[in-house]
């Protein structure tokens, strides 16, 4: 954010806090029988999912399981089908939006620049601390990781001897491993919301004739590179394109783009969609697309969706990117654009 809008977003709290009188009370809705009636249904939904919990054997199970991700991308699905039909209204979004958007002013924050400072502190961290200290410290986490202690005081202390957050990690991970995340997608529950409408029936369609024309299914791999860790609109996606009719792959969480195209081919996808939430787009995906085509396989078309400037629209598409969905961007119609642009590459 820019100083402006965190201001306006600091300022909107001041007004509710200065002129609204809201904070002279204890609790200005007392008595509001809506607010009342909101909070027991509240109440018993969430009494539903702790039964839900308790069920599998408490909520560690249940993470373990995958149960709480698996019913908040179901939420999701479910609105993201009822904003994209318009049966909820996000206002600028699917309704009252402007014909020309204005232009707004963002932070443009160099990621490559970013980076290479922050290996040049890294260097001087390691080159100022007490070496022998650090390795000790890092030691003795390895021990107790193996052996049982504290492995939280043991983690302190490695920090004050400088070692670095990733060293501390695979002090850890000596012992543990590194946990690798089962990736789960949901089917049916965009396409429910869907049920009757011609127009979704007739994009399913224009998939189920693309099938049988190339003896297979329109294929994706939806990514999410870098340090993003936003996948709610990536799993969404993946959802409504697979019940649309498209093969779906979900790569996991913080690839690069190396591991992306190599996904990517081994799966033998018509198209990439490059999830970006974290303004890594300008320097992620023109990687992408250099490493398809070091691997001959440029064959494969890349887009973009997400939280992506206006303004940095045209540095993507002059880098390769074909097409780019940003906030509001009906899936149904994305679809339709995804399909024409697959026939397109194929006719050529």
């Amino acid at each position: 954010p820019t100083e402006f809008s965190a201001r306006i977003a600091r300022n909107t709290q001041l007004i509710l806090q200065e002129e609204t009188g809201v904070t002279n009370v204890v609790d200005p809705l007392a008595g509001s029988y809506y607010v009342e009636k909101l909070t027991s249904d509240l109440a018993d939904a969430a009494w539903k999912l702790i039964k839900e919990v308790d069920d599998l054997g408490g909520m560690t199970k249940a993470v373990a399981s995958g149960m709480p991700k698996l019913r908040i991308e179901e939420t999701a699905a479910k609105r993201q089908a009822e904003i994209d039909k318009g049966e909820q209204v996000i206002v600028g979004t699917n309704k009252y939006r402007l014909s020309q958007e204005e232009e707004i002013e963002i932070l443009d924050v160099d990621n490559l620049a970013v980076r290479e400072a922050q290996i040049v502190r890294l260097q001087k961290i390691r080159k100022n601390r007490d070496e022998k200290a650090c390795l000790v410290a890092l030691e003795e986490i390895t021990n107790r990781a193996e052996n049982g202690g504290n492995l939280l005081e043991a983690a302190v202390e490695a920090a004050r001897c400088r070692a670095t957050v990733g060293e501390i990690s695979v002090a850890m991970e000596k012992i543990f491993g590194r946990h690798s995340a089962e990736v789960k997608t949901l089917a049916g529950v965009y396409g429910a919301a869907y049920e009757g409408d011609e127009d979704f029936v007739t994009i399913q369609k224009s998939v189920e004739k693309f099938a049988k024309e190339e003896g297979r299914r329109p294929r994706m791999l939806v990514v999410k590179m870098g340090q993003d860790g936003h996948d709610r609109g990536a799993k969404v996606i993946a959802t409504a394109f697979a019940d649309i009719g498209f093969d779906v792959d979900v790569g996991p969480l913080f690839q690069t783009p190396e591991e992306a195209a190599q996904d990517a081919i081994d799966n033998d996808v018509h198209i990439i969609g490059i999830s970006s939430q974290a303004a890594g787009h300008k320097t992620l995906a023109p990687k992408l697309i250099e490493i398809l085509k070091e691997k001959e396989a440029d064959d494969i078309l890349v887009i973009c969706g997400g939280v992506i400037p206006q303004q940095d629209y045209e540095f993507l598409k002059d880098a390769g990117v074909k097409a780019i969905f940003g906030p509001g961007t009906n899936i149904p119609n994305a679809a339709q654009e995804i399909m024409d642009l697959i026939r397109a590459t194929r006719k050529t």
